[in-house]
């Protein structure tokens, strides 16, 4: 995690096929396929576990989307469920449909069992993915997925987030693309908007200039340690061992080799996983794999990293970018005690010009301190 690691070209694809698995739903005993669920729209919203039909097929979405069209390939968002017969003009939950918005306020510390419907602070609206003791909709965005109702309750809908700069993020799709020309579908543009849901002030404190300008930031750093978001894991499997330390209390349940780098900005160690799985609101102690397997909790990783470590620097990346310390003190809490003062000047160079092209794409000044 404080070093820059060599990655796996072989995780990646076992990634791909991991991503691409299809879960076929069993077949009645007529061996008629299931009905089809409600046709597919390119303007719905779709979370996690809500389904759509498709040329014949019903799908179902791994997180949030909108706008892609259900396949096996692109993101990965979709899971193909099998051919289907029939159909329904039910609409897929959580998209609308003339949904009432009639549902309770949020109360921080309530049981909600999945499906719960609920309305936050903000006067949005949010689905309960998985139960939980009351976690928050914005940040437990695992357990909590964006719900989309008409009327009621003030008459409150949850705005969706839209193609290029969605959720706020000053970079468009069209210019994450243009930044990441050789990227791997598994890291998706999707799957970053909705891993910064988590992190509000992520990318959004300061004036327009900050704001791009920690965009730039993070993902030229990102563009560093994944090689431009094309590798997900460690390549020298002879080091997965050694990223265990026994002398914490929880250990090492999911094995020895386990805690290797994973993700945009490889999180290493079993107390990494565990500290950052406690912040998520994921058990990654137990369940390392999915930061490899899902794209918007690999984002996560990244982006928890970014918003509160410090690493060998004196202040998390995001204070760097937001106080005016500049790109170089990002460097230094990332990697700087590896290539800091010195020690590696080719790797820190390379970590400046991704900063300076990508400022260039997101046309804005790139500021001073670029070294550390």
């Amino acid at each position: 995690m404080s070093r820059k690691r060599l990655l796996s070209i072989l995780a990646v694809v076992s990634v791909g096929v991991a991503g691409a698995a299809a879960a076929i739903l069993p077949m009645a005993a007529s061996n008629a396929a299931e009905a089809c669920v409600a046709a597919y729209s390119s303007s719905a919203v779709y979370t996690g576990g809500t389904r759509a039909s498709h040329n014949g097929r019903n799908w179902t979405a791994k997180w949030w989307t909108q706008g892609e069209t259900p396949s096996t390939g692109g993101s990965g968002v979709w899971t193909d469920n099998g051919a289907c017969g029939g159909g329904t003009t039910t609409p897929p939950p959580g998209n609308g449909g003339g949904t009432t918005c009639n549902h309770p306020n949020w109360v921080a510390g309530q049981w909600y069992d999945a499906g719960a419907v609920v309305r936050y602070t903000n006067g949005q609206y949010y689905k309960a993915t998985n139960a939980n003791p009351g976690y928050d909709p914005i940040i437990s965005t695992w357990y909590w997925s964006p719900f989309s109702c008409t009327g009621g309750g003030g008459g409150a809908t949850t705005p969706p987030p839209t193609g290029g700069g969605s959720g706020g993020f000053p970079v468009s799709e069209a210019q994450f693309n243009q930044m990441f020309p050789s990227r791997i579908p598994f890291y998706s543009y999707a799957g970053l908007v909705d891993a910064m849901k988590k992190f509000p002030a992520f990318t959004k404190t300061g004036s327009d200039t900050v704001k791009k300008q920690e965009a730039a930031a993070f993902l030229a750093n990102v563009n560093h340690e994944s090689g431009g978001l094309v590798y997900v894991e460690e390549i020298n499997q002879a080091n997965w061992p050694l990223y265990c330390d026994r002398n914490q209390s929880y250990g090492c349940p999911a094995g020895q080799s386990a805690y290797h780098g994973r993700g945009p900005i490889q999180l290493s160690w079993n107390f990494n996983y565990k500290a950052a799985g406690d912040a998520l609101g994921i058990d990654l102690l137990n369940n390392p794999d999915r930061v490899k397997n899902e794209a918007s909790v690999a984002y996560q990783t990244a982006i928890w990293y970014w918003m509160t470590q410090r690493g060998p620097g004196t202040m998390t990346p995001h204070d760097a970018m937001v106080n005016g310390r500049g790109f170089g003190e990002t460097i230094r809490s990332i990697n700087g005690s590896l290539e800091c003062n010195g020690g590696n000047p080719a790797q820190v160079q390379s970590r400046i010009n991704a900063y300076n092209r990508f400022t260039s794409i997101l046309g804005v000044a790139p500021g001073g301190n670029l070294s550390c």
